[in-house]
């Protein structure tokens, strides 16, 4: 029985559970991953539309994935022109998760109009504070 915990916590803690942020204004990021390699979901090139960039890493099957997805949609609609919103199955698509450096999904990475990572949260993140974290980097989208 104990084996059977420690299996569970450990994918837990890989696949999704986990939360909070962890600032990665130092961190390099791929164009690689971002210029919507196999398995991603409307994902553009950072720098491409000379948009700043909402990329969430995460999967289908994963239960806050699913719960941000919506919120994603309407954000992608929302913000269009100002903000791309793009989206990446990991496990569809393992090169980005590890381009990317994600440990946890769902992840969210933030990135300016030349792709340079500006913040990253780890687990489900509402749109409240999705925005309120924009803000506090400098951007201020109108509705």
């Amino acid at each position: 029985m104990v084996g059977l915990a420690s299996i569970l916590v450990l994918c837990l803690g890989v696949w999704g559970c986990g939360g909070g942020s962890e600032n990665g204004s130092e961190a390099e990021t791929s164009d690689a991953a971002a210029s919507g390699a196999a398995g991603a979901d409307s994902v553009t090139a950072a720098g491409e539309t000379g948009l700043p960039v909402l990329l969430d890493l995460g999967s289908t099957t994963c239960v806050p994935c699913k719960a941000m997805a919506p919120i994603l949609d309407e954000m992608r609609e929302t913000f269009a022109g100002q903000l791309d919103v793009s989206f990446i199955d990991v496990k569809k698509n393992a090169e980005a998760a590890r381009d990317y450096a994600v440990r946890i999904i769902p992840t969210q990475i933030f990135l300016d109009e030349s792709g340079n990572e500006l913040f990253r949260h780890q687990g489900f993140f509402s749109r409240e504070d999705m925005l309120a974290e924009w803000e506090k980097l400098g951007y201020v989208f109108t509705e």
